[in-house]
């Protein structure tokens, strides 16, 4: 069946990860955007209770800033249609996009580990994917992937999952976390341009007419 044609045209929400030896290391595109997203802001204040009275109102940084969701990944479509990748491996790709993004990459840990046999004194960690969490065209949002669980709820003959819930949490990056040279730092930057743009148009024309209360700033 053919969609209306006056509905709007979905956008659906992703995980990007990026590395230096590949553009597009994984994009997670969602099957189906989750109903709700769970959003936690914990602001970064100068002084605690109790402090300086002169610091109480100042800000060190961009709030530290939480996401969960949980994302639905099914191949009964594609079964359905008899799509071979879906026959023969189930969602085990999809799944595996996501979980690389918390992986190392394989080629930096053999190179550490021929480093370290040849007698290296000090090996630096690989770091992991630059990660961008986007939920629309406003939301573009650098972030770490701090906790990551995977409900396997139907397998194929081959036990190859065919359906699984994955639940994430995500922690945002700003310009609090990352260095003037890291990319993040300029996409984190101009999310908030954004949002004090949004910020704008939300707002009250006057703030004398907020309640009806006389308000002198």
């Amino acid at each position: 069946m053919n969609s209306f044609p006056g509905s709007p045209r979905l956008i659906k929400g992703a995980i990007v990860g990026i590395d230096s030896f590949n553009s597009l290391a994984s994009v997670i595109i969602f099957q189906y955007n989750p109903d709700t997203l769970t959003r936690t802001l914990q602001p970064q204040t100068m002084s605690g209770e109790g402090g300086d009275r002169s610091e109480v109102t100042r800000l060190k940084g961009a709030p530290i800033e939480t996401i969960k969701l949980d994302v639905e990944i099914d191949a009964t479509d594609q079964l359905e249609r008899a799509e071979s990748k879906a026959i023969s491996l189930g969602i085990y790709p999809q799944l595996s996009a996501l979980e690389v993004l918390i992986y190392p990459k394989s080629s930096l840990v053999i190179a550490n580990t021929v480093l370290l046999a040849a007698g290296t004194i000090e090996v630096i960690p690989p770091a992991g994917p630059f990660t961008l969490f986007i939920w629309g065209r406003r939301r573009v949002l650098p972030v770490r992937i701090n906790e990551f669980s995977i409900t396997e709820e139907a397998y194929d003959v081959n036990l190859n999952p065919i359906r699984a819930k994955v639940s994430l949490g995500l922690r945002v990056l700003s310009y609090s976390d990352l260095s003037i040279t890291h990319p993040g730092y300029y996409q984190f930057l101009s999310h908030q341009v954004l949002k004090e743009t949004m910020a704008r148009v939300g707002s009250v024309s006057s703030a004398n007419s907020v309640g009806g209360v006389n308000i002198n700033l």
